[in-house]
């Protein structure tokens, strides 16, 4: 069995392209996802897809067949050439998959280093897989080893101290624009998610007053009744009266399809900044000499200097990741190699109970004797088989332990698909969902 992450990420797409990958719906996910587990050689997957990245992590029997049947999925459902996403992709297997994940989860490889928001966005996409029946016992593995490792991250290093997201990296070049002046203003911010409330509460802080717009109105009142009294809200069928009353806007929207453009626009004389946060975008290429339109790729500037800030730490952070990869494989080729020995013995024992039955009924052996016979027996399988089984436990820490593993489990004709490995969990693995 082995790990492997196709990543299409802010590091090497741009956003226009992520936007042609992004899965804009549960229902899209799900049917990708059924699709894809319905290959033999792919055990399970799960798929992260944010503002920054989408990226399709797998449990396979074959890195090779699944790379290509996943770029082969994506290429239908995006409409993307197949050559130009296999261009575009970071392939990740095994020992670097396992590394990637870490330092995904641990937000070390966020567009704003530090950032809280990716540790939850991967384990609701874990979930979401697992809920589906497309992940289980093979990837939760990874990501409880993940969450442990991103929550040392943080206790160790101040790589989170001060949390920053997009949302309020967008605020702060806000406030860059507009200096004291951003206080007393009013900024509309279209969409009632995680990313909408981040932004209202920094231009809270701010001492601006907010207007949120929603799809669910009673929603975004009880949520803007949280904010408090300077926060008020509004449907989203009322965007285009904000748009023209008021010039500060963000916007991060689920829709597929751009919701502002230039014709909404009434006197394009008035200076706005406006903050495009969404995936697939929320506003249309707008050519206006007086709109300053920030999109998540805009970004990257302010978020290199937080990188810059916190680059000490982060090196710091890396150092703690790997660490968690080495312990991480460790961990599983021991884990590995148990229910073979176990069955192996299994074996054994069944061989012993057969041959003595076998020798009691032909008189070989008087049936006064069996008890005796039996455990001498025992004892000889169990000598015979203790240096096997030593050698087994020792060199399953190797790197190349799991092909022997393997290759004992093909000669004992041993089969642990069905195994429950919770028995074999170590004392310190105790974190991740259960099953």
């Amino acid at each position: 069995m082995y790990y492997q992450v196709l990543a299409f990420n802010h590091h090497h797409c741009e956003q226009a392209f992520r936007e042609k990958l992004a899965f804009g719906s549960d229902e899209e996910k799900r049917s990708f996802l059924n699709e894809l587990v319905s290959f033999d050689f792919i055990h399970e997957a799960y798929i992260v897809s944010t503002c920054n990245r989408v990226e399709i992590v797998t449990a396979t029997r074959d890195n090779f067949s699944s790379y290509h049947t996943i770029l082969g999925l994506l290429s239908q459902k995006s409409r993307v050439d197949f050559y130009q996403l296999k261009e575009s992709v970071r392939r990740y297997d095994d020992e670097e998959a396992i590394l990637h994940i870490f330092t995904v989860v641990s937000s070390l490889d966020s567009l704003v280093i530090g950032e809280s928001q990716i540790t939850g966005q991967v384990k609701e996409a874990f979930r979401f897989s697992y809920d589906n029946g497309t992940a289980g016992r093979k990837l939760n593995r990874v990501i409880s080893y993940a969450v442990k490792c991103a929550a040392e991250v943080r206790n160790v290093t101040n790589i989170s101290k001060n949390p920053i997201s997009i949302a309020s990296v967008a605020v702060a070049q806000a406030h860059k624009i507009y200096g004291n002046n951003i206080s007393g203003m009013t900024g509309v911010v279209v969409g009632a998610g995680e990313m909408g409330v981040i932004a209202a509460k920094h231009l809270l802080r701010l001492g601006c007053d907010v207007v949120l717009l929603g799809r669910d109105l009673s929603k975004t009142e009880r949520i803007a009744k949280e904010l408090g009294e300077n926060a008020r809200a509004d449907t989203i069928e009322k965007l285009p009266k904000y748009i023209n009353r008021y010039r500060l806007l963000f916007s991060a929207t689920g829709a597929t399809d751009t919701i502002i453009q230039a014709s909404m626009i009434e006197n394009p004389n008035v200076d706005r900044v406006w903050f495009d946060m969404a995936i697939p975008r929320d506003i249309d290429d707008i050519d206006m000499e007086r709109l300053k339109l920030f999109r998540i790729d805009d970004l990257r500037a302010i978020s290199n200097d937080n990188y810059a800030l916190k680059q000490e730490q982060a090196l710091k952070a890396i150092e703690i990741v790997k660490q968690y990869q080495n312990d991480f494989y460790q961990w599983l080729r021991a884990l590995s190699i148990e229910p073979v020995i176990k069955a192996m013995r299994l074996q054994a024992r069944t061989a012993i109970d057969k041959e003595m039955e076998r020798a009691v009924g032909k008189k070989f052996v008087p049936s006064e004797y069996r008890e005796n016979m039996h455990k001498m027996a025992l004892q000889m399988f169990n000598r015979f088989l203790h240096d096997v089984t030593q050698n087994l436990r020792q060199s399953s820490g190797d790197k190349n332990g799991s092909n022997r593993v393997e290759a004992v489990k093909e000669i004992f004709d041993i089969n642990t698909d069905n195994i429950d490995f919770k028995q074999y969990k170590e004392e310190h693995h105790k974190k991740g969902y259960k099953q």
